[in-house]
């Protein structure tokens, strides 16, 4: 028995939909700029020889990282032992340490008053303490926050975009927002007075400036580092939880046995993510308060910035240097989380 195969007649060309002929169209371009790809490829990959190819594949991306990262990183600490106030490198002389002696001539470390560069100091200080608060208040509401969502329950999708939405935003965009919530005449005062309680000017007060910037941080970056944790958590085994529950473990027992030893990798990558952008807080701060009051909100960045091109006189060699003390900071902190990382996993 035949069975004859019925043919689809094609369509016509005046029936053709618009989004079939540009799918042809970019499938074609595809296609020849494989074909170039591959023209050129084949005579180089017998030239390198399949072995090497890996490194000319690499190579775009190292040049990249060369021109942008390891080049101005070698030119900055060519700066710190440079003076004077010139810009490019052929005209600025050599000091030797003199802009690290500069920095580091204090009567009391203790004592932001004692020091030559008094700024530098409080704003150091200043950048501890936001540190500290900061990273681990978002490090905690993250985690609690993933384990909530890592359950189930309605809206599930919804909450995870909700918190995530602010990461979408620029830094300056969320002070801007912020600082019109906060300002004098802005939405939270309008809040107090229809309550019958009196205006706050949050940004002319110390300490609720240090609240209000460690607060918005934490608002805006919650969110990344809750998809991270959240992560973590559903590569753990259900079954372990369900050999918990049948041991009469509590939850508690459960997340303190389980939960804890098998996200300490995940949220170690978030501990090193949030220490080194914390360090490095500026543009968000420098919008919502402008360093103020006072010093109170400076930090070592804007520090950095303002010693470099936002005085009068333009210090480049001091910001280098001052840029070059809060490097080592950062590889120091780098090096110690990951060691810490690794005797976790040894114990």
């Amino acid at each position: 028995m035949t069975i004859k195969l019925r043919q689809t007649p094609a369509l016509p060309p005046e029936r053709v939909s618009l989004g079939a002929r540009l799918g042809h169209f970019f499938y074609m371009m595809y296609a020849g700029l494989m074909s170039v790809i591959g023209w050129v490829a084949e005579p180089l990959q017998r030239w390198v020889s399949m072995k090497n190819m890996a490194y000319f594949f690499v190579l775009p991306n190292l040049i990249i990282f060369g021109v942008f990262v390891l080049f101005p990183m070698l030119l900055n600490i060519y700066y710190a032992f440079t003076g004077g106030t010139a810009l490019f490198p052929q005209d600025r002389p050599f000091v030797g340490g003199q802009n690290f002696q500069q920095i580091f001539t204090c009567t009391n470390f203790l004592d932001p008053n004692s020091c030559r560069e008094d700024r530098f100091w409080r704003g150091l200080y200043n950048t501890v303490f936001y540190v500290i608060f900061q990273v681990g208040g978002m490090v905690a509401l993250s985690m609690l926050t993933a384990v909530v969502l890592n359950r189930s329950i309605r809206g599930r999708g919804f909450f995870r975009s909700v918190f995530f939405y602010p990461v979408l935003l620029s830094p300056v965009v969320i002070a801007l927002i912020w600082k019109w919530i906060l300002q004098r005449d802005g939405l939270l005062n309008a809040l107090l007075v229809t309550l019958g309680m009196e205006r706050v000017v949050y940004f002319l007060n110390a300490n609720w400036a240090v609240f209000w910037v460690i607060f918005i941080s934490i608002w805006a970056q919650m969110g990344f580092y809750t998809l991270i944790l959240l992560a973590g958590l559903q590569s753990i085994p259900h079954d372990m939880y369900e050999a918990a529950d049948m041991d009469g473990a509590s939850r508690v027992q459960s997340f303190r046995g389980i939960t804890l030893p098998l996200l300490m990798p995940t949220l170690l990558v978030v501990l090193v993510l949030s220490v080194i952008r914390a360090v490095q807080v500026f543009d968000q701060v420098w919008v919502l308060t402008g360093g103020g009051p006072g010093t109170a909100t400076v930090y070592v960045v804007q520090y950095i910035y303002e010693t470099a091109f936002a005085n009068q006189i333009q210090q480049f060699g001091l910001a280098s240097a001052a840029s070059v003390i809060l490097g080592l900071i950062l590889l120091v902190l780098t090096i110690f989380q990951l060691r810490l990382g690794r005797q976790s996993d040894i114990a």
